[in-house]
């Protein structure tokens, strides 16, 4: 759903309204009971990419839900507040803000897109409060200050394993790239990719561009087509990557979508129908992983939610068991204590896979290549290690 003109007013002067996002957030607070510890979230609830926000916030939630049936953390329980940046930048900031000055939470988990991520960390930094990102890739997230963490691998590696991936085991050589040139994360990744396909002596045969929102990609695509490519890498999100597989199938072609872990959502099948099939993209986890973690939580979660989670959800889940376990051996909820151990996470088993933080406070991680196939679902390719 949408906030109302006159709501989002009352929400930028400050003014405490108790909104509720989907069930998904927590009425304003001033602060924590003694009895539990709090803990926020903001992310896209609502806007073009919710399902990104709403997915994280059911694994943040999820896991807190664990944690707090075993007893919680150091003798209390967590409280999520969750606010909707409704996926604008602008709004994150705002979303931070509150959850910082209003609801006075320990720390917080988001978000999940590098440009939302990029315009709200330097609020936490600035107030000593540790953010831990689940999904934002763009190495520009953990630079703006060392209260600001990630849960995920960086695109350095993600764009570099696609070429990889794309020339090795593919056996392509000529690609085109389409950007969206007002995200950050599509930017990066485009940026890292090119440099490794020509470090491996392929080629970039088409290099064009598209903004968020755009809904006709025709002229763009017919350029591409004209330059005859073995594949399009496309660093964009689900919103756009359907409609522009739909589009280029209808100009006749045939060749290879390749993408990252911004496809992942249950959308990208409703949005791109036959379109998709054939495309690979890298991602945090798979759900076909053998692993015990993997198929405990794949189970729980369907039984909970009614589906196969998606990687934003296993982020949520992992990241707030990250923040849990850093507040417990941090045996304090001051921001410094829970900033120092969360830059110590070594050998971190979550769903996603083993996580330590290096120097940069960026996990270390593998990935993993997904193929999209018929019937709306994905197979697993390979993994990649760090």
């Amino acid at each position: 759903m949408n906030i109302p003109s006159i709501l989002r007013s009352l929400l930028a002067t400050g003014t405490l309204l108790s909104l509720y996002f989907l069930g998904g957030c927590s009425k304003p607070s001033t602060g924590a009971a003694a009895n539990e510890i709090l803990i926020g979230h903001y992310g896209s609830m609502t806007g073009s990419t919710a399902t990104f926000g709403q997915s994280t916030d059911k694994g943040v939630r999820m896991a807190a839900e664990e944690i707090n049936a075993k007893g919680g953390i150091l003798g209390k329980k967590i409280r999520i507040v969750t606010e909707d940046d409704q996926g604008r930048p602008e709004e994150a900031v705002n979303a931070v803000l509150k959850l910082i000055n209003q609801n006075r939470v320990t720390a917080v988990i988001g978000e999940v897109a590098s440009s939302r991520s990029i315009a709200a960390a330097p609020q936490c930094q600035s107030a000593r409060v540790p953010m831990l990102s689940p999904a934002s890739t763009n190495p520009k997230v953990t630079e703006i200050g060392d209260f600001i963490f990630r849960g995920c691998f960086i695109d350095p590696f993600q764009g570099a394993a696609m070429a990889k991936f794309a020339m090795e085991d593919l056996k392509l050589r000529k690609f085109a790239v389409f950007t969206d040139v007002k995200n950050d994360y599509s930017v990066g990744l485009a940026k890292f990719f090119k440099e490794k396909v020509r470090e491996l002596g392929g080629e970039i045969v088409a290099d064009e561009s598209y903004s968020e929102g755009d809904v006709d990609f025709k002229a763009q695509l017919t350029s591409i087509k004209g330059r005859n490519p073995d594949a399009i890498f496309l660093p964009g999100y689900y919103t756009e990557f359907g409609l522009i597989a739909r589009q280029a199938r209808e100009l006749g072609m045939t060749v290879p979508f390749l993408g990252g872990d911004g496809w992942d959502s249950e959308k990208t099948f409703e949005i791109g129908g036959k379109a998709i099939i054939g495309s690979y993209y890298s991602n945090h986890y798979s759900p076909d992983d053998t692993r015990p973690k993997v198929r405990e939580f794949v189970k729980a979660f369907k039984q909970q939610h009614g589906q196969v989670p998606d990687a934003m959800a296993v982020l949520g889940y992992d990241s707030m068991y990250m923040m849990a376990d850093s507040i417990r051996r941090a045996g304090s909820t001051d921001g410094q204590a829970i900033r120092d151990a969360l830059a110590t996470i070594k050998g971190f088993e979550g769903v996603a896979g083993n996580i330590t933080m290096d120097a940069g406070r960026n996990a270390q991680k593998s990935l993993v290549v997904l193929k999209i196939e018929d019937g709306n679902k994905t197979s697993f390719v390979k993994s990649v290690e760090p």
